[in-house]
This record gives structure tokens, sequence and C-alpha cells, in this order.
């Protein structure tokens, strides 16, 4: 069922609003809850009560965070039933398995040790309370496992079968959906950016605390454990970031013109370090995409598939076909698209009436085109485009940010080695300003992901206009500015919180 324009953009601004919302508290948890394990290691193995103060302080700004995080997340579930109803009886079957999982055995631990973790200090035993962080820690990751690779799924297909008698995509293999390298590599450096938010997060109050001169010592051992880790970490996304980048080549190269504003295919391709598009810029005319562009030679090719030679589809390449590289056009792609429906359609009537040598050929038919049965929904071939400017500046702030926060704990770890940190203003104010921008990077990077593969809800399967739930506009144009007044009031109150159990301190906390 065709649903209109209208309707698709509200369901698609509604599910936007609450996963960046909720993406505001999920990375903070995912690092935040490693970095008190490691802080709570020191304490038990050193038995210096400062270290348990140092830990008991973030463990409380963690329980805000987790608790407000907890809110958004089940709301952003409920829409999949709510916005997206025919996205879930087509792949319900697939797509509910991890994140059943999710909720069965990885939110459950994380949650009934969160209550140990938080309240028993006095209760249990000093490695009974470890133990209990650690496994809030490995619990809260394994949360993000099994919902990264259901997206994973979305963005990479794998290990599934369309039954045409239902017309639901049906699971065949969950070993390939869990080892789908896109959903392996989205995991990786998801996590790994949620540990360097993280980062960023401890050394940003703790340069507060020793730029109001307060607090010396915790600030210290704080920003000594976060730029460890946050060096470490960022050394790893940096890595997982390449391989989610090649996964993107092989199995959505149209998202990777888009993040790089490549309309014509090239050889030994550049990456744009800086650029400004050309907003006048249409697909197939012969305009250059940039106003100004600085580019790192054959990068993109080596970046996609690990060879300075490869050659690299463009946008014109992708919607009109390159006979040389063997690139089927997008219109190519509709045409058999519409028979796979057409069949299918003739498949359904046949057995209706009982008619099974019509409804063999039909099926025979059907399973020729399937491949591209989600094209035959496109009206335009220019539909199978996402947002260029949106795909190509989220990325491009997501990766220079990226760096700039590698250099940050660089600088932040050596000056903390030879206690000079304390000395350099310039570089606690650094410091503090850089945690927003850690929160800008991660939600760069969800719009990098889920706008770049536009217009599909599932990668050449399914697009957002076939998914949406059968529901009257207006109704989901009011639930979106409900939410986006609950969600305000809930980061609102989550800042202020913390502001406040900032400024009380380690000490009287």
């Amino acid at each position: 069922m065709e649903h209109s324009d209208l309707l698709v953009d509200w369901s698609r601004a509604q599910f936007a609003l609450t996963a960046l919302y909720h993406w505001l508290f999920v990375p903070l948890t995912l690092g935040l809850t490693f970095i008190i394990a490691i802080m709570e290691t020191i304490y038990v193995k050193t038995g210096d009560e400062k270290w348990k103060t140092i830990t008991k302080y973030w463990m409380g700004l963690l329980a805000i965070n987790f608790a407000i995080g907890l809110a958004t997340g089940i709301i952003m579930e409920f829409e999949f039933g709510t916005n997206w109803s025919n996205y879930s009886w087509i792949v319900g079957d697939i797509f509910g398995a991890p994140l059943a999982i999710e909720g069965l055995m990885a939110f459950f631990m994380e949650s009934t040790f969160f209550a140990v973790m938080f309240f028993g200090w006095d209760k249990v035993s000093k490695k009974m309370h470890l133990t209990s962080t650690w496994l809030v820690a490995i619990g809260s990751n394994l949360s993000a496992l099994w919902i990264l690779l259901a997206n994973g799924w979305m963005q990479h297909p794998v290990g599934m079968h369309f039954n045409p008698d239902t017309a639901r995509n049906e699971m065949q293999d969950f070993s390939a959906i869990f080892f789908n390298p896109t959903g392996v590599s989205k995991f990786l450096h998801t996590i790994s950016s949620g540990y360097v938010l993280a980062s960023l997060f401890v050394i940003g109050i703790s340069a507060w605390y020793l730029l109001k001169k307060r607090e010396i010592q915790f600030a210290r051992r704080s920003i000594l454990v976060a730029a460890s880790f946050g060096l470490i970490t960022s050394l790893f996304m940096l890595t997982t970031g390449d391989e989610a980048a090649h996964q993107v080549a092989l199995t959505q190269p149209m998202k990777l013109a888009a993040m790089e504003g490549l309309y014509k295919g090239e050889e030994r391709a550049g990456i744009v370090a800086i650029g400004l598009l050309d907003t006048s810029k249409e697909i197939g005319d012969t305009l250059e995409p940039f106003v100004f562009s600085f580019e790192i030679p054959s990068a993109l090719s080596f970046l996609g598939y690990h060879n300075f030679n490869a050659f690299v589809p463009g946008i014109d390449d992708l919607v009109y076909g390159n006979k040389k590289h063997n690139i089927m056009s997008v219109s190519e792609k509709m045409t058999q698209g519409k028979i796979a429906l057409h069949a299918l359609k003739l498949y359904k009537e046949y057995k209706k009436q009982n008619n099974m040598p019509q409804a063999a050929e039909a099926l025979k038919l059907f399973e020729a085109h399937e491949k591209y049965m989600g094209y035959g929904y496109l009206k335009n071939a220019k539909d199978a485009v996402p947002s260029v400017a949106l795909s190509f500046y989220s990325f491009h702030t997501m990766v220079g940010l990226g760096t700039w926060f590698i250099l940050l704990f660089i600088l932040v770890l050596y000056f903390t080695m030879i206690n000079e940190m304390h000395n350099k203003k310039w570089l606690l104010y650094l410091s503090l300003f850089t945690i927003p921008l850690g929160y800008v990077a991660q939600e760069c990077g969800w719009i990098t992901a889920e706008a770049g593969r536009q217009p599909w809800a599932i990668q050449d399967l399914l697009p957002v206009g076939m998914a949406t739930s059968n529901v009257a506009t207006t109704s989901v144009m009011i639930t979106f500015w409900l939410f986006a007044i609950l969600f305000t009031g809930l980061l609102i109150a989550e800042v202020k919180i913390m502001l406040k159990q900032i400024k009380i301190g380690p000490e009287e906390h």
C-alpha cells in the first residue's frame, strides 16, 4: 500500500526526532560504564578510598543518563508498531529476533546488575560489586550489539528468503545475520564512538574542576583514566570507521557517492577533505559539484575498496548506468522490479483460482526479477538518490571532529603525565567545550548512516513509502510535537540535574 508523501515525511521526521534524542543518552552510557569499571578496578586493587569516591561520583552521573535514555528507547521501539507497521509485518521475523534477544538477555542482565552496582556498595563484597559493575558495562554494550545488528541488516539484508505466499521476508540463516560484515562493523564503530564521547565527557567535567581549582586530585585521576581510555578507543574507532566505509562501498555505493559528493565515477578517486557543494548542481548536468574543494588523491578508492587504483562509481553512474563497469541503471532496475511485482500479483491471483500451472509460471517469472523488486515501487530514477548535501556535510563533520578528538586526547594525556594539565588553561577550556562537539559528531554519524541510505527502509528491498503505517497524517503530526516537547523536557531535566551534581562535587556527592 502506497502512502502520501506528507505521511511518509512526517513519519520519518518523528522517528528521526526520537532516534536523535535517544542517541544523546546512549553513547554516554556505553562508554561511561567501562570507565567506571576501570576506576573501580583500580579501587579494588589499590584499596585507595579516593578511587571509590571517584567511582561513585561518575556512577551518579551515569544513573541520571541511564534512566532518561531508557525512556526514549522504549518510545522508539514502540514506533515500529505505530508508525512503521508495514515494515514490521514484512520483516518482523528477522528484525524482531535481535530486538527480542536484546530485551531478554542483554537488557535484563544490564538492569539487574545496575541495581547491585548502584545500591550494593555496603551490601555485597568488593569483588561482587566490581563484578556487577563490569557486567553492567558488558550488558549495555550487548544491548547495543543486537540493536546494531538489526540496523546493519537494514543496511545490508542477508540470511533471509522472501515468501511469496505471505509477502514477508523470513529468516533462513541467523548466523549470516549475526556475522553480517555491515552489522559487525557498524557495532564496533558505534560503541567505540560511545567510548570516545564518554572520555570527552569525563575530561571536560574534570577540566572544569581544574579551572575552578577544586577537587584537584579527583580531576587529575579522572583525566588520566579517561584520556588513556579515549586515546586507545579513538584509534580503534579510526580502524572501525575504515572498515565501515569499506562495507558501504561494497553494499551501498550510492551512499558512498553522496557522502563524498561524487557525481562522475573515477579511478583513483580522491577524498574531499574540505569542500563547499554547489547547491545548483543537478544529477546528470555538466556543472562541477563543488564551489571549491581540497582533495586527498586516490584516498577514496583506497578507503572504499582497499585499492588505490579502484574505480569508485558516482551518482550519475549509479542512476544512469555505466556499461564499462557493468553498472545497471536505476531505470533498468525499476523495470525489472515492476515485472517482479506484477508477477507476484499474478501468482497470488492464480493460486486463488487454483490454477497451479499458471501460478508456477508467474512464480518463476517473479524469482527471475525478485532481486530488484524494491525498485518497482520507485516513481522516478532520481528518487534513488539521497540528500547529497545532508550526507556530505554530516559525514565530513563527523570525520573532522573525530580527528580533533584524537589530537585532544594526545595533548591531554601528555600534559597530565608531566603534571602540567592544571596550568594549561587554553587546553582546559578546549576540553570543556569539546563535550558538545562529541555529541555533534555522534548525531552526524547517525545522520550519515540513515539519511545516506534513503529512500530505503531496507536497502534495495523496501522504500520508506511502502513501510509506513496506514494512519492519519494529523495523528503523526500531533505526536511529533508531543514527543518533541517531552524529549526536550527530559533533556533539560538531565542537564539541570547533572549540572547540580557537578557543582556539588565528588566529596559532598
